[in-house]
């Protein structure tokens, strides 16, 4: 498809990923906006807060208290989604009523002492901390369940309830939704081309270079051809890797370095601390053979067109398929004006 001719005229565009399609609608950027405007705080968070439920030393929600950590410190989730029921039993009634029970457990994951200090604020080791913490739980629920989902909800616009920059993970017995579609339809690549999908949608999106924001030698950020989100961006690494547990000590470093660049470029966009919602996907834990895989991570940003207009997934969106005003390739060259 040659994009200078859909640069301004409706498409559609597919994502091999999940075998589902989304709506660009280029033109539409060109529409006055008179809908709801988020308002923008100014509230300067102090380094530790003495009613915030994750500061050390404090008292969570739930009753228990925390140490008085100095670093990455996990906790359970005091009101966890998922719980380590004893038994799992599948119920079905007939072909439409089917239910099935779930184990799992949920943790939390708080970036550091601060309160203050968002992952684009912290320094180098203190992400590669957070890396390091990620894969050493990684490690521990593999033995236990099928998957966990690594993920963090920033800012209130994503619904966090809490300011202080943490991430969570929910660990369960079943593979979720989104993860089951980007295993089978890298499969179904795999068993077709006998390469990893990611890795050749990488070097085609490195000879184009319409929609890379930026790469270091190890890890590459682009906007995906596909993206539903305004500034969407996907990350991965250069090399066939098929979970997080498999990464170098230079990995690590590298992508700790590529993660603060990603987060101040989103920061910068807007002159505003970027929320958004971003999360992990990797091979499941119980997959024998996982060489189709490749390791990468979503942000998805909400941010439409300034700091103070969202995109709203509702009406078409919800009931059609997901639509986006700006296309890809002009939201990557917003976001390499600030590398």
């Amino acid at each position: 498809m040659t994009i200078d001719l859909f640069s301004s005229q409706p498409h559609r565009r597919y994502n091999p990923l999940t075998d589902e399609w989304v709506l660009v609608s280029p033109q539409r950027t060109k529409r006055p906006w008179q809908g709801k405007q988020e308002e923008i705080k100014k509230e300067k968070r102090l380094p530790f807060d003495p009613t915030c439920y994750m500061c050390p030393g404090n008292i969570r929600a739930g009753g228990k208290k925390n140490p008085k950590y100095t670093k990455t410190y996990v906790f359970p989730n005091d009101f966890s989604p998922i719980i380590d029921a004893k038994s799992t039993k599948i119920q079905k009634e007939s072909d439409v009523f089917l239910t099935e029970i779930v184990r799992g457990e949920c943790k939390v994951v708080c970036f550091s002492p601060r309160h203050d200090l968002t992952m684009a604020e912290m320094a180098i080791e203190q992400i590669e901390e957070v890396v390091s913490t990620w894969i050493n739980q990684m490690d521990e629920l593999k033995r236990k369940y099928n998957w966990a989902q690594i993920f963090e909800n920033k800012g209130e616009l994503m619904g966090c309830s809490n300011p202080h920059p943490h991430s969570q993970i929910w660990a369960s017995n079943f593979i979720p939704n989104e993860v089951s579609k980007e295993d089978a339809q890298q499969k179904k690549y795999y068993g077709k081309n006998k390469t990893i999908f990611l890795l050749d949608y990488v070097k085609e999106e490195q000879e184009k270079k319409e929609r890379v924001v930026y790469e270091n030698e190890s890890w590459i950020i682009f906007v995906p051809f596909w993206a539903v989100w305004p500034f969407e961006t996907l990350l991965l690494p250069k090399k066939h890797l098929t979970q997080l547990t498999t990464l170098s000590k230079v990995d690590i470093k590298q992508l700790a370095l590529i993660m603060k660049k990603l987060l101040t470029i989103y920061d910068t966009l807007f002159n505003k601390s970027m929320p958004y919602s971003m999360g992990w996907h990797f091979a499941p834990f119980n997959i024998k053979n996982n060489s189709h895989w490749q390791l990468h991570a979503h942000y998805y940003p909400p941010l439409l067109r300034s700091a103070t207009v969202k995109k709203f997934m509702v009406g078409y969106e919800m009931l059609s398929e997901p639509q986006r005003d700006i296309t890809p390739e002009q939201a990557a060259s917003q976001l390499r004006k600030f590398i």
